[in-house]
């Protein structure tokens, strides 16, 4: 793990001073679709470039294009908004082909624990990442080589990490229970950036593991073989269809229709009121005929 240059690590502390800090999370760990607007866009540029001028730094888009993983693709380096919204409308290429590996030794599953929650939709949200399993205090670690952009705690993803790699995507862990580094700090692949935890909005310690390219999610299994630990393959090719699945997904999930329960409300009324049967509420909810429903609860029904 290697520290920054200074001229770019008084930058990054600028950014992290001057920049509002976000309280939410764009489809947090448990998937649910926060759209709030956390990029602080062009005012942390000016902030930043103001601080720089003031210390006697003479930091133009060069230093950038040349210290910054990914500058190019982002075009900006915030190291408090999580995600930037505004960045999923600019994959523009048919296919953008992307190079993960040229060494055994460059990339690293962040921890060996099999999958206890898939990418995709759960109950009713999408969920974007892969849950992994570990034990509070397990090591985690960076899957390849790339420089830290944010380290925080945030409300949902609790203590959670974001690396930017050399070929634009940035992976994303949270819940962890201590944080190993800093926005700056350069890192190789199989570092280790934190320990395992059970912070933020988290049930049981796990590892919430995001894969992202202009921060439009990727499902991590079509990167790693979780199994084995190992790449499915050293390069991958980036096109709108890898996004085809999450939007087909939301469509799915958008004609859901839900009820929500009130007192006095049976599983027998609610399957009379719909034109369907207990059975089916029982298997689209994932209980049984002894289960006890609740007022505010959702109940889906078709």
């Amino acid at each position: 793990m290697r520290a920054l240059g200074s001229g770019l690590a008084i930058m990054v502390l600028s950014a992290q001073l001057s920049a509002q800090a976000d309280t939410t999370a764009y489809g947090g760990p448990e998937g649910e679709d926060l759209y709030p607007d956390l990029t602080a866009g062009d005012e942390v540029a000016e902030t930043v470039l103001h601080a720089a001028s003031a210390a006697g730094l003479m930091w133009d888009v060069n230093d950038s294009l040349s210290f910054i993983p990914g500058y190019d693709i982002y075009c900006h380096w915030n190291t408090e908004a999580i995600f930037d919204h505004a960045g999923a409308s600019r994959l523009t290429h048919d296919t953008l082909k992307l190079y993960l590996s040229h060494d055994d030794c460059d990339h690293a599953l962040p921890c060996p624990g099999g999958i206890n929650s898939p990418f995709g939709p759960r109950k009713g949200r999408m969920h974007y990442g892969l849950d992994l399993e570990l034990n509070t205090g397990d090591p985690v670690a960076a899957a390849f080589a790339g420089m830290v952009r944010i380290s925080k705690y945030n409300r949902s993803f609790g203590h959670v990490v974001v690396i930017r790699h050399y070929n634009g995507l940035e992976t994303l862990y949270a819940h962890l229970s201590k944080r190993k580094v800093k926005p700056g700090d350069l890192v190789e692949a199989g570092d280790i950036i934190g320990l395992g935890g059970n912070t933020g909005r988290s049930f049981g310690s796990h590892l919430h593991f995001e894969v992202r390219f202009l921060d439009q999610p990727i499902d991590p299994t079509l990167v790693f073989d979780i199994e084995n630990g190992t790449l499915k393959t050293k390069t991958f090719d980036m096109h709108k269809g890898v996004f085809a699945s999450i939007a087909a997904a939301k469509a799915s999930m958008a004609a859901r229709k839900y009820h929500t329960v009130r007192p006095g409300d049976t599983l027998s009324a609610i399957s009379r009121r719909y034109g369907t049967s207990v059975s089916t509420l029982c298997r689209l909810n994932g209980i049984s005929v002894n289960s006890v429903i609740r007022p505010g609860q959702r109940i889906r029904y078709n």
